[in-house]
């Protein structure tokens, strides 16, 4: 493979004209140009990247942070970022932290020693402390789940009132036993949620009971299933329920046909997200839709003009109340 000495001996320049012409400089003559770009053409030469980077002190490589690749709800905004990065010559690394401190600190440490531009975290786990502490220095932005006391841009949906508007749509579809399958209320997102469903129900003077409430540590379908077991063997069962993920929802619905009951006829059920596989259970899940496409393009975005120094803020996202079979009867 040729090196870039050969290119320059065979265009008659020196390496650093050559060097000038890959770097697009405008200083470099038309005819010059045209020389090496002819040499360079039958050389067959290609540049090396990593060199080019390492010269102008950048990688082109942003880090994204997840709690865990398994989970669907994070399939859209990964493609949104990656769409997104590459259209600006940027490359993504998925990085699956298990919500573990150990490996957060193998992916700070790529920032610390420039082998990554940025970072993308969508771990509602994250040490935050450290977290707020890279982003003095280095360029961060926060996507779906953040810290609301923190310094971090952003971007995400308003989870309490998007929990509020799935709620009120169970009231109103006659529901008056309403109970919630929440998460660990240890991530920000998990509050938020709970106080849109606790804010519906004071707003039509319906009970808050906490037997209605479980707490599932993990977001898998079998954590819905077990929330929904111990929902139905309550003397006073709930006639529908608001789950904080399409995870747990979908494992409810699952719960629910195990026990030859019906939804929404027996019970009706809410999800979170929008997934994919959402439109696919029987019956078909109503569901909160976050644009999560979207919200990896911003995420991207905000992230790339922050490292050009730019001024970046947060931003709130719009979200949908989709209603599907499992809340119609």
């Amino acid at each position: 493979m040729a090196n870039i000495q050969q290119v320059a001996q065979k265009a008659g320049v020196s390496v650093a004209t050559v060097s000038r012409v890959l770097n697009k400089n405008t200083t470099v003559s038309p005819k010059t140009k045209l020389k090496v770009e002819n040499a360079i053409r039958e050389l067959n030469y290609e540049p090396s990247m990593l060199g080019r980077n390492l010269r102008n002190s950048e990688s082109r490589l942003l880090l994204v942070l997840i709690p865990s690749i398994s989970n669907p709800f994070y399939t859209e905004i990964i493609n949104g970022i990656e769409d997104t990065a590459v259209s600006n010559n940027y490359n993504i690394l998925l990085c699956d932290t298990d919500s573990n401190p150990q490996r957060e600190n193998i992916y700070f440490n790529l920032i610390k020693n420039k082998l990554a531009d940025g970072i993308i975290s969508m771990d509602p786990a994250v040490n935050m402390q450290k977290l707020n502490e890279l982003a003095a220095t280095h360029s961060i932005i926060q996507c779906s789940e953040y810290d609301e006391n923190g310094c971090i841009p952003y971007v995400t949906i308003d989870n309490e009132l998007a929990a509020y508007r799935a709620v009120k749509h169970l009231i109103q579809s006659g529901h008056k036993k309403i109970a919630l399958i929440n998460s660990d209320e240890k991530f920000l997102y998990a509050r938020q949620r709970r106080q849109g469903y606790e804010k519906a129900l004071k707003e039509f003077h319906l009970p808050i009971f906490n037997e209605w409430m479980i707490t599932s540590q993990q977001l898998g379908f079998e954590d819905g299933q077990q929330a929904m077991r111990k929902l139905l063997q309550l003397n006073e069962k709930p006639t529908a329920v608001f789950a904080v993920s399409d995870t747990l929802a979908i494992g409810a619905l699952r719960e629910i046909n195990a026990n030859q009951l019906k939804a929404p006829n027996d019970i009706a059920v809410v999800g979170f997200d929008n997934i994919s596989f959402s439109n696919m259970t029987n019956p078909t899940l109503t569901t909160i839709s976050q644009p999560m496409y979207k919200m990896g393009c911003v995420a991207a975005n905000m992230l790339i003009d922050k490292i050009k120094g730019k001024d970046v803020s947060s931003v709130i996202l719009d979200h949908e109340l989709v209603i599907r079979e499992s809340t119609l009867g």
